[in-house]
């Protein structure tokens, strides 16, 4: 295919038979044209297919009407954001630019400053950056973070319960019987890994199972390096019976391992994720996960920051709620007859409702695979992870 030059303001200009001043006066809603004229240029600008350049627009009105969506590479949490906010941006009169900043692999730090520096202020008025390593913004930019690698900071900020997620991963597969339960950790550079880390812990804690330290290895958020982490677990000669994979990717390569090495899921091991990916569905067997709402992040972070721009008063930390999604990759587990199992306590064995009883053994999902009502949620000013495992099970 191939593509014609660039259409010039001289070129409508001429289509339409007045000065170039005048096409320039249409195209930036300036007085002193007639109607007549307005609608002649307007209808052979849509014929040619002119657009004005964005940095020459910059230059004039010091506004280009787009926002910027930059993560480090596409893979799926952050093009699940992206639909959402491509959705949120229908109506604001704002464009989305799509970018990639990133070395391929994630883990370059100051990818998004050197990003930002190449286009704020000249293509885009504002930007919403996906898990940033380090954002300094020069005043009058607005940006807007997602899950960025240190946490909620002075930054204006959108994640999920990544504590309370954790949590509810886990009291699921304690619910089921599960007491030798892998972790595979996600990247140890963010804040998110951490805490759901940490909300592993705190629900093995709460059942009173200790955690085996060598059934928690680092998979890093990424297919490769989790298959190492899954396959050294699954080689151990008192393998888990269950694994909770710090992401999807982690859990799916967890899948792929297993069925390598022979084993069947869930009938030899569970294994359960986080976020809820499109890919988690269709895998086989597939995937029990925790569901981060991606696409609503991504709305929340696009909405935040046309709030921004525009001067609106609100609360610029949005933390939204995390649920369980059950599918066909756990089952209760049945140790070796006379296996000594130790028993999780009655608060945390599943997990605790309202008024401190003990929910069912296992969830029933729903008819939209969703098991589990919000783990937590807040919107306003960042509150410390809670001590407890606030979840029920539906």
């Amino acid at each position: 295919m191939e593509f014609s030059q660039r259409v010039k303001m001289s070129d409508v200009a001429r289509a339409a038979g007045v000065s170039v001043a005048t096409v320039s006066k249409v195209v930036n809603g300036r007085y002193g044209v007639a109607q007549a004229t307005v609608e002649r240029v307007q209808q052979v600008i849509h014929q040619l297919g002119y657009e004005a350049s964005l940095g020459a627009q910059s230059l004039r009105s010091h506004r280009t009407n787009v926002l910027g969506i930059l993560v480090a590479e596409f893979e799926p949490f952050s093009t699940e954001l992206l639909k959402g906010a491509s959705k949120q941006v229908a109506g604001t009169g704002y464009q989305l630019l799509a970018y990639s900043g990133g070395d391929g692999a994630g883990t370059a730090v100051g990818w998004e400053r050197r990003s930002l520096a190449r286009l704020s202020g000249t293509l885009i008025d504002g930007a919403v950056i996906v898990t940033p390593t380090v954002v300094e913004t020069k005043q009058g930019f607005h940006v807007v973070a997602v899950d960025p690698h240190t946490g909620p900071s002075g930054l204006p900020t959108v994640d999920s319960d990544n504590f309370a997620g954790a949590i509810l991963a886990t009291n699921y597969l304690l619910s089921l019987g599960h007491r030798r339960i892998g972790h595979i950790t996600g990247r140890t550079d963010l804040e998110s890994a951490r805490l759901r880390e940490a909300g592993f812990r705190q629900a093995m804690a709460d059942a009173g199972v200790p955690v085996d330290e060598t059934l928690v290895r680092v998979g890093g958020f990424r297919i490769e390096s989790a298959a190492g982490a899954a396959a050294e677990l699954l080689a151990l000669p008192d393998r888990p019976s269950a694994i909770f994979a710090g992401n999807d990717l982690s859990a799916i390569s967890t899948l792929n391992v297993a069925q390598e090495m022979g084993l069947t899921v869930p009938d030899d091991l569970s294994v359960i994720g986080f976020d809820n990916i499109p890919e988690s569905a269709s895998v086989e067997p597939p995937l029990t996960t925790i569901m981060q709402p991606l696409q609503r992040m991504g709305a929340e972070a696009l909405g935040l920051l046309v709030d921004l721009i525009a001067g609106v008063e609100r609360d610029t930390h949005i933390r939204l709620p995390t649920e369980l999604v059950v599918r066909a990759s756990c089952r209760p587990h049945h140790p070796p007859h006379g296996a000594d199992v130790p028993a999780a306590s009655a608060a945390t064995a599943a997990a605790a409702t309202p008024n401190g009883d003990a929910a069912a053994p296992a969830a029933a999902a729903t008819p939209d695979g969703v098991a589990a009502a919000p783990a937590s949620a807040q919107v306003g000013p960042t509150a410390p992870a809670p001590t407890a495992a606030p979840s029920t099970l539906a």
